[in-house]
């Protein structure tokens, strides 16, 4: 009797599918800045042998952070691309916030994030190439960065978001080397308000994109992304907006990561 069950259960664990995503540590030319720009993708693996072609969410770090910045926050990340199916592209943005400056040439991180890396992503890996299958978030300085690149570029990004997000940056105009790419706001200001993220909403109409951004109530962005809230809902623009308990750091990002990943999930379903 033991030796059945024994065999049953070690016929059991044969018929497991086992899953194990990829994880690449790549570098990516921009010929727009003339380097090569390290990058970490995610990519499910597919228990079968049949081809499969996946949706894509760009994962942007904070200031500070790195291309392995979302894979050591998030370890589970490979289960999550196996078990939803989707590739993740984690590229380093420097301390750039995604903009392609006006005072710093050698800084075209928008141009990067939205023209040069997807052309490379969806011609090596095994994306679906188009804009509803193409989501883009991330965490503060990222999560600035996603919605400014998704707003800028609506042809290229289906769905976006931001966590805990930097999404007005005028009120710390002093902080996170922000001068470095737009200069002193005092002589620049028309520069910094031309690249924060809430006055982009006038390029935004209802439908354009899927949106979802959070933030929590002791984060220091936190006024800023309400503010962002309410006039989404002045513009009658449809999002999701989430407001919890929560700071500034790895423990609230580690968390609401889950619930953007499961709103572009849902998204790329429809």
């Amino acid at each position: 009797m033991k030796k059945h069950a024994l065999l049953l259960f070690v016929a059991l664990i044969v018929s497991i599918p086992f899953y194990a995503a990829q994880i690449d540590t790549i570098y990516v030319k921009s010929n727009s800045m003339d380097k090569d720009v390290k990058v970490v993708v995610v990519t499910p693996t597919n228990a079968s042998d049949t081809v499969v072609n996946y949706p894509t969410v760009y994962l942007l770090h904070g200031y500070s952070g790195n291309a392995r910045s979302w894979v050591a926050l998030k370890p589970e990340l490979g289960e999550i691309a196996d078990e939803k199916g989707i590739i993740f592209v984690c590229p380093d943005g420097k301390n750039s916030w995604y903009w392609d400056s006006p005072k710093n040439p050698s800084y075209r991180y928008e141009t990067f994030v939205s023209d040069e890396l997807i052309s490379y992503i969806d011609a090596n890996y095994p994306t679906i190439a188009s804009r509803d299958k193409r989501a883009i978030t991330g965490l503060s300085m990222g999560g600035h960065g996603a919605l400014y690149n998704a707003i800028r570029h609506k042809d290229v990004f289906g769905a976006a978001g931001s966590t805990s997000g930097g999404v007005d940056i005028r009120p710390f105009p002093n902080n996170w080397e922000m001068s470095k790419q737009l200069g002193d706001i005092k002589e620049n200001a028309q520069l910094w308000d031309e690249y924060t993220v809430i006055n982009q909403l006038d390029k935004l109409q209802p439908n354009d994109l899927a949106l979802i951004f959070d933030c929590g109530t002791s984060d220091f962005f936190y006024d800023v992304n309400v503010n962002l809230h309410n006039q989404l809902l002045q513009n009658k623009i449809d999002h999701d907006f989430i407001s919890r308990p929560g700071n500034h750091d790895g423990e609230y990002w580690e968390n609401s990561i889950d619930y953007h990943i499961l709103f572009f999930d849902n998204y790329f379903k429809k």
